[in-house]
């Protein structure tokens, strides 16, 4: 039923790659030969093909990025020239092109399915003649290889640093949990290093009273990987040329070509009317962070100071600093609470299993409805150098029904960098971990909660980019209330729950320095959206960055902050011309949040509908009809001004 995880043979990878695709390449062709094509004796044939591809391949793409190695490397980038060559080519096949649209679909998840490959076929150059094609298919090859090479870079540059503190007088304040795991020995004396692993980095960022340390630090971070601006520049060009070949003016109408969004001006429109409303409330914040900084003598506040002075207001002025709630968020037990929580919200149960894992921290669950299992999801959730940072879900497994009537189950992969755990030492979270688990698990319920038949629309799959959040940050909203959190939320020492008072005040946390977090975050979505709007190259890229900061940044970064090299999202990930995506999903979360929970109360009808027409059907249908089916009218965009208090109704 659930496909076991086993660590590839890298030496013969890509062998075995070859071998598969073959065997894909000779079922296609036999499909195509058939004189009467039905969506169920040609597509979900076809369909089938890229799950078995799924199925061999994700294992390695996964290790390379959990248990990176040189091994993984080289098996991953061996395999880039086959993947990239299979896929254009069959994206590009007129005659496959020509089965699709001779085919019909029974219902809206079939013709869903049949709409989006007639569009993805054109968008691959279909049309096109042969000596366009040949270019395009070069152009996916080396974007799929510089996207590695951006970020194999990142995370060599980001394991090769280190900071060596050996003054005490340098790190107090820090929280002993943090200092427990930079703590070391050099020549036989106790020292401290920080790295540039998140959890390291933003401890003393946050917390480092050494404020030349701290920008010693930061300007690490916002430096690495300098080899990434001439990667940038090729990917840039090269993302500018594909979208001329296919008839667009510049790659963001390319982009766009697959999301909710329907054009370049509603996304800027978009973007600038949350910049607008923030940027008063903004303002009022900085003010205060630049006044408290003014008492610690300093004349004017730089960014390596924001966390810190962040950190010190939050206590100012609520009370509340983030290290008071890591006692009360010992990972196992917030993860048991997050799985009882899901468990009560959607109805199903979660059963620990013992099966093979490629790390011994790496916990597993199988998903029950009915006392039927449905799915099944791995937690890898601590930080180690092998890992690249961040948080993310990959899906692995995907459920659907085959051509002979055969149903197969779902699988995913929740992967975060939280402290590590050692023997002596417990893995204790801060809130923000806390909302980063839910916000994962929220894009893993979306993949396997779905019902639906056909894999191309099945859990994340087709989902519009500019949707896919929405998932994620629904679940997130639900990390700051007290109902939920008094589910989990017990001290590592005395078992007892966190005191009423501290959950108020990480409610009140979550829009602590929110329009700051709102223009950081726009910022980087206008800068992104932008950037694929014209054709930029080498100082044009900082120059629009820092014309989007003279606006937005009420605090100028350094002259030699690189941010762009560290973008991983757009230059390594799937968002180029789409990191506008998480603002414009949090539009539908925050509609859906205040639709689902009402006055500390959940409304399980609600909940219910949500999870059968947004969790269970996929991408079946676009997300806008879903929602409507759902709530019966379009998401409200005034949700999200009131998820973040901009629209006044807190003011004194």
């Amino acid at each position: 039923m659930f496909v076991p995880f086993k660590t590839p043979n890298f030496e013969n990878f890509s062998k075995e790659l070859q071998e598969i695709l073959d065997e894909n390449e000779a079922l296609i062709e036999t499909l195509l030969k058939q004189k009467d094509k039905t969506y169920h004796n040609f597509v979900r044939p076809y369909m089938e093909t890229f799950e078995k591809l799924d199925l061999f391949f994700t294992p390695l793409s996964h290790l390379n990025s959990v248990e990176n190695s040189k091994k993984t490397q080289e098996a991953y980038e061996a395999s880039l020239p086959l993947l990239s060559h299979y896929h254009t080519k069959l994206s590009q096949n007129r005659e496959l092109y020509e089965a699709f649209s001779e085919v019909t679909g029974e219902d809206s998840a079939q013709q869903e399915v049949i709409r989006q490959e007639l569009r993805d076929f054109k968008l691959s150059g279909v049309d096109l003649p042969e000596e366009k094609k040949k270019r395009l298919e070069a152009i996916n090859l080396r974007l799929s290889e510089l996207n590695n090479h951006f970020s194999q870079n990142l995370l060599d540059a980001t394991n090769a640093y280190e900071l060596i503190i050996e003054d005490p007088k340098d790190v107090e304040g820090i929280p002993e949990s943090d200092l427990e795991l930079a703590r070391t020995e050099k020549d036989g004396k106790t020292v401290w290093r920080f790295t540039l692993q998140i959890p390291s980095y933003m401890a003393y960022m946050t917390y480092g009273p050494n404020r030349q340390l701290r920008e010693t630090l930061y300007k690490a971070y916002v430096t690495r990987a300098p080899e990434n601006q001439a990667v940038i520049d090729e990917i840039l060009r090269l993302r500018d040329e594909k979208a001329k070949i296919l008839g667009f003016d510049h790659f963001s109408e390319l982009s766009l070509a697959t999301k909710m969004a329907p054009n370049d001006e509603s996304v800027i429109n978009f973007l600038n009317q949350l910049a607008d409303a923030s940027l008063s409330y903004a303002k009022k914040e900085v003010e205060a962070l630049e006044a408290l900084a003014k008492e610690d003598g300093l004349e004017c506040i730089e960014s390596y100071d924001v966390a810190y002075y962040s950190e010190k207001l939050k206590r100012k002025v609520l009370d509340f600093d983030d290290e008071m709630t890591r006692p009360y968020f010992e990972q196992s037990r917030v993860l048991q609470g997050l799985l009882d929580f899901v468990s009560e919200l959607f109805s199903i149960e979660f059963k620990a299993v013992d099966v093979p894992v490629w790390n011994d921290k790496v916990k597993v669950y199988d998903l029950y409805d009915n006392n039927q299992a449905f799915a099944r999801i791995y937690f890898d959730l601590e930080a180690r150098e092998s890992k690249r940072g961040g948080a993310w879900m990959n899906d692995w497994q995907t459920h659907h029904v085959d051509a002979e009537g055969k149903t197969y189950p779902a699988s995913a992969f929740v992967v975060c960098n939280f402290p590590p755990s050692t023997s002596e030492t417990p893995s204790l979270l801060r809130h923000d971990d806390v909302v980063t688990l839910f916000h994962e698990m929220g894009h893993a319920i979306h993949h396997l909660f779905s019902q639906v038949k056909e894999r191309f629309v099945s859990g994340i799959h087709g989902v519009e980019w500019d949707a896919v959040e929405f998932p994620s940050q629904f679940l997130e909203n639900f990390a700051y209330e007290s109902a939920v959190l008094k589910r989990f939320a017990r001290h590592i020492e005395t078992g007892e729950v966190m005191p009423k008072s501290l959950m108020e005040k990480i409610k009140k946390s979550k829009n602590f320095l929110a329009a700051m977090g709102m223009l950081r975050q726009l910022e980087f979505a206008l800068f992104d959206f932008m950037l694929h709007q014209k054709f930029y190259q080498g100082d044009e890229v900082q120059e629009l960055l820092d014309s989007l900061r003279e606006r937005l940044a009420l605090i100028q970064p350094p002259s030699y902050n690189r941010f762009q090299w560290g973008f991983a999202h757009i230059f390594a990930g799937g968002y180029a011309a789409g990191y506008y995506s998480y603002k414009w999903a949090e539009v539908l979360s925050a509609d859906a949040f205040f639709a689902c929970f009402e006055n500390g109360e959940i409304k399980t009808d609600m909940t219910d509908g949500y999870k059968h027409h947004i969790l269970q059907k996929g991408a079946s249908e676009p997300m806008q009809v879903l929602y409507r089916q759902w709530l019966g009218r379009d998401p409200d965009p005034q949700a999200l001004i009131k998820l973040y208090d901009l629209d006044g109704s807190d003011d004194e």
